[in-house]
C-alpha cells in the first residue's frame, strides 16, 4: 500500500471586526483577551495532536485570521512544525481581509512563514461592499493588494461574489475588470447564498433590494468563467481558477479524496476515514483546552460506502473530474455499473461528460452540480 498523502493542517480564526449580514461562517466579534486565550489553546491542541505526520499545507481560515498579530500567527506555525513533518516549501494560507492589513503586517505575516494571501474582496464596486457590510472599498482593496505585493508575495487569491443585490451583468464585469487589473494568481468566485435568517434577507427587503432572476444569475458566473480565463486564470474547480502552478494545495485535499487535521472551535478533521470536528463556540473551546478535556463535539467513521461516495461528490467539482477507474480500485467497486443508471439523465441533458473512465461536469453542469450529484447519495448501492 502506497504511504498516505500527506496532510493539510487546518488552523480556525473564529475572530471578525465586524458581522457581515451574509455570514453564516462559525465567527464571532473580535475581543483581545479572548483572541489571547484562543491563541494558547490553539497551540496546546496542536501540541497534544502531535504524531509526526507529514504535511504539506497550513491554512489559516475564518473569520478573520489577519486579525492575529503577525507573531502570534508565527507561534501557531511553529507548533504545527513541531508537532508535525510539515514539509519546508509548504504552503502556508492566511485569509484577510483589506482594511485589516499594512505593508508592515504583511511583511512581518510573511517573516512569520505565511507564503500565500486570500484576500476577500467580494466586489470592486463600493455601493456593492456597502450593501454587504463589508469594511473596505474597492480602492481599499487595491491598496491592500499592492502592500501584499511590495512585502513579497508571488501567491495571492482574491474572492469576488456574485449575484449580490441589486446587481447586474454589467456590475460583474466591473468587478471582474478590477480583480484582472491586479493580476492575482488565483481566484474564488462565488455566487451569494443567503441563509433563511441573514440579516440580509431582512435589508433587502427594507431597501427594496433584489437579486437577479436566477437565468441572470447563471449568465454572471458563466460571463465570470469565460472573463477570467481569458485574463489568463484557468478554472480548475467550480468556484476557483488559478494561473498554471498555482492551484490552492490544501483545498484540493478536500477535492481529491484527501486528509486533513483541523484546528480551532468548530475545525473539522478527516483521517484514517474518521471525521470529527470541535465544539463551535470559542469560550467553550477555550475552557476545554484550559481544563484539559477533549474539544471533540462529534465524531463518526466513514464507511466505504460513505468515503467513495463524497470521493466521487467532491472529485466532481474538478474541472478534471473524477477517475471511475481510479476510484473503483480503490474502493473495490465498479463505479459505472452503481451509479450509471442515475448519472445517465445528467450525461443526456448535457451536464455531465463520460470520457472513457473518466466523468466530469460541463460548465452548464456546475450550475446543477449538487442535482448531479445527488446520484450518488440517493443509490441503494451494495458498496460495503
Amino acid at each position: 500500500m502506497p504511504p498516505p498523502s500527506p496532510l493539510g493542517l487546518y488552523l480556525h480564526v473564529p475572530f471578525c471586526a465586524s458581522i457581515c449580514g451574509y455570514c453564516n461562517f462559525n465567527r464571532g466579534l473580535f475581543d483581545p483577551a479572548l483572541k489571547a486565550a484562543y491563541v494558547e489553546a490553539i497551540r496546546l491542541e496542536i501540541r497534544r495532536a502531535a504524531d509526526g505526520a507529514a504535511a504539506d499545507t497550513i491554512y489559516f481560515g475564518g473569520g478573520t485570521p489577519s486579525l492575529l498579530e503577525p507573531a502570534e500567527v508565527g507561534a501557531i506555525i511553529g507548533e504545527c512544525r513541531a508537532a508535525f513533518a510539515v514539509a519546508a516549501g509548504a504552503e502556508i494560507t492566511l485569509e484577510a481581509n483589506p482594511e485589516t492589513v499594512t505593508r508592515a503586517s504583511l511583511a512581518a505575516f510573511r517573516e512569520h512563514g505565511v507564503n500565500r494571501i486570500s484576500f476577500g474582496v467580494q466586489s470592486f464596486r463600493d455601493e456593492e461592499l456597502r450593501r454587504l457590510d463589508r469594511a473596505h472599498s474597492a480602492g481599499r482593496a487595491r491598496l491592500a493588494f499592492a502592500d501584499a505585493r511590495a512585502a513579497g508575495f508571488e501567491n495571492l487569491s482574491l474572492d469576488l461574489m456574485l449575484w449580490l443585490p441589486g446587481q447586474t451583468c454589467a456590475h460583474v464585469e466591473e468587478s471582474l475588470d478590477g480583480l484582472l487589473a491586479l493580476g492575482p494568481e488565483h481566484a474564488s468566485v462565488y455566487l451569494l447564498e443567503l441563509y433563511p435568517n441573514a440579516p440580509l434577507r431582512e435589508t433587502m427587503a427594507r431597501a427594496g433590494w433584489s437579486q437577479a432572476p436566477d437565468d441572470d444569475a447563471a449568465d454572471m458566473y458563466l460571463m465570470a468563467m469565460e472573463r477570467l480565463e481569458e485574463g489568463g486564470l484557468e478554472q480548475y474547480e467550480i468556484s476557483n481558477l488559478a494561473a498554471p502552478g498555482r492551484r490552492c494545495q490544501h483545498n484540493m485535499k478536500y477535492w481529491t479524496d484527501g486528509e486533513w487535521a483541523g484546528f480551532g472551535p468548530g475545525a473539522h478533521s478527516t483521517r484514517h476515514r474518521v471525521r470529527w470536528n470541535n465544539v463551535s463556540g470559542t469560550l467553550e473551546y477555550t475552557r476545554r483546552i484550559e481544563a484539559g478535556e477533549p474539544v471533540v463535539a462529534s465524531r463518526r467513521s466513514l464507511g466505504p460506502r460513505d468515503a467513495l461516495e463524497e470521493a466521487l461528490f467532491m472529485g466532481l467539482r474538478l474541472c478534471d473530474g473524477v477517475s471511475c477507474e481510479a476510484l473503483g480500485a480503490r474502493y473495490g467497486v465498479d463505479i459505472w455499473a452503481v451509479y450509471g443508471e442515475r448519472l445517465e439523465p445528467a450525461i443526456d441533458a448535457g451536464l455531465l461528460i463520460r470520457q472513457g473512465e473518466c466523468l466530469r461536469l460541463t460548465r452548464p453542469g456546475m450550475l446543477m452540480a449538487n442535482e448531479v450529484m445527488a446520484a450518488f447519495l440517493r443509490t441503494d448501492s451494495t458498496v460495503e
